[in-house]
């Protein structure tokens, strides 16, 4: 194989890359949405500069995808922080995410900046409830829950929820086990964002202690915004926001 084919090549293995080449469409992504006001000192502590914070808000999230462009059919959930971006503007920071895919964690993590490990998330609907989970191994990690679409909201709240640029830190460590070869800031933002629908209504959500999952380690002190969110969209490249070891 010349140089040219290992160029051309999406990911490793050769003969059977982990993920296809994008663009990464996903029809009926479905979100679960629930913001807190978390410790301000723990959020401080997790939050890597240059990035800002001027309130402490998370937002737990569950996100049902049955049609991903080259990826299938999987569910994830994670943690995010609403910072203040490099140019001041409003964004938010992936703080972690939990999914049962390995080809979504592999372009997740190689081909971007996505803090992706596996777990098992789970949307569904018991009732007259949307329910999240996210399972770490066998343990039981978080669970929201939200009232089954009391009240709608507009496509412009339902854009603030889902469409915020965001920011990754990318690690890959150096073969000497001393510093990392990469260790940059990246920035992302959705494009081709259809809204098909977006509700909220009453919620609660519980975290619980877990070395591996440390969801807790950003307790839960009061619910600012909940969300439900079904809409198409398109996930680009991320770029490279700032690069920690040229600065240094």
């Amino acid at each position: 194989m010349n140089i040219g084919s290992i160029l051309d090549a999406p990911a490793t293995p050769l003969n059977g890359p982990a993920f296809p080449h994008g663009p990464y469409r996903f029809v009926d992504r479905e979100y679960l949405n629930i913001t807190y006001r978390t410790d301000p000192d723990a959020l401080r502590a997790v939050v890597p500069e240059p990035l800002g914070i001027d309130e402490p808000l998370v937002r737990f999230e569950v996100i049902r995808m049955p049609d991903s462009s080259g990826l299938g059919d999987y569910t994830e959930s994670g943690q995010v922080i609403r910072v203040t971006g490099l140019d001041g503007e409003a964004a938010d920071y992936i703080h972690s995410m939990y999914l049962d895919n390995g080809p979504a964690i592999a372009l997740g993590r190689e081909a971007s900046a996505y803090p992706k490990k596996l777990g098992t998330p789970r949307l569904c609907t018991d009732s007259d409830t949307l329910v999240g989970t996210l399972d770490y191994g066998s343990l039981r990690v978080a669970t929201a829950t939200m009232g089954f679409k009391h009240a709608t909201l507009s496509e412009e709240e339902a854009r603030e929820e889902v469409a915020a640029p965001t920011y990754m830190l990318k690690m890959i460590p150096g073969y000497d086990g001393g510093r990392p070869r990469i260790c940059e800031l990246v920035r992302s933002r959705i494009t081709d964002l259809t809204i098909k629908g977006a509700w909220t209504g009453p919620a609660r959500l519980q975290l619980f202690e877990h070395a591996l999952a440390p969801l807790a380690d950003l307790p839960v002190r009061e619910i600012v915004k909940v969300s439900h969110v079904l809409t198409d969209l398109t996930l680009p490249r991320a770029e490279l926001a700032h690069d920690y070891l040229a600065r240094r």
